[in-house]
């Protein structure tokens, strides 16, 4: 069974008289330890699919089912515990409270879990050193680069050991080598971790580092790329070069 089961999921907003539908009936499996990089023109619904993938929003059709539990059916308060067990977060600003140190940042998501102060120091020591940081544990995020607080983002979404990492345009406010390390370092967790990561970017090149790209077409969910890719080479085909990613990877969602 794959970790991450996308049945049928459609979004919709409504703007005035306008209804947008940024998915429709997008279906996808994502196995265990798999790295997933998805691209798409602005507002087509990337970041869209990555919250509901996270529980922070929800389908208005459709299953989202993540470790055999369905998650667009947990309550909200139920949603909650489960995000803190589970899934992990990196954004592209950041987000660090700027008033506490990184060793704190990286705290925060921990004291939501059932864990005393011994064992949240353990994993903070961890996450710190596997992002290379252990140096700049008590530096505030205004004494670090923008690359340093990228990763102290990284630690921050990895130390609760979740079973899916999300991010949201990971090296969209950074220069090229900060970009580059960054996602050096996030193909090395995803390795070492046998985390499940999916990775929302503008950048062609950091999305070949995933093992399948999609990009979202138009409300669907296109492979581009990678593990499994099996282009289309039919003449009547819209796209030549992907192929509509459903349950299987291979069929029309």
């Amino acid at each position: 069974m794959s970790l991450i089961e996308i049945d049928s999921v459609t979004k919709q907003y409504h703007k005035g008289d306008e209804t947008i539908t940024p998915l429709r009936e997008v279906s996808l499996n994502i196995e265990q330890g798999q790295f997933l990089s998805l691209m798409g023109a602005s507002g087509t619904g990337k970041s869209t699919l990555l919250n509901l993938i996270a529980s922070i929003d929800k389908p208005d059709s459709g299953r989202i089912i993540v470790d055999g539990t369905e998650i667009t059916q947990l309550s909200r308060t139920k949603l909650a515990k489960w995000r803190a067990a589970n899934l992990g977060y990196i954004f592209q600003t950041h987000n660090l409270v700027p008033v506490l140190t990184a060793y704190e940042n990286i705290e925060l998501p921990l004291l939501l879990l059932p864990i005393n102060r011994s064992e949240r120091r353990k994993r903070i020591e961890i996450a710190l050193r596997a992002v290379d940081l252990l140096d700049r544990a008590d530096h505030y995020p205004r004494q670090m680069s923008g690359g340093q607080e990228q990763r102290v983002g990284i630690a921050r979404a990895i130390v609760a050991h979740p079973k899916v990492v999300v991010a949201d345009e990971p090296t969209g406010d950074l220069d090229p080598d900060s970009s580059s390390q960054i996602l050096g370092l996030l193909k090395r967790l995803k390795e070492q971790l046998d985390v499940t990561l999916l990775m929302v970017t503008h950048d062609t090149a950091a999305a070949k580092i995933a093992d399948k790209q999609f990009r979202l077409d138009y409300g669907k969910l296109v492979q581009t790329g990678g593990t499994g890719f099996e282009p289309d080479t039919s003449t009547s085909s819209k796209n030549n070069s992907s192929t509509v990613a459903t349950t299987s990877d291979k069929g029309t969602s």
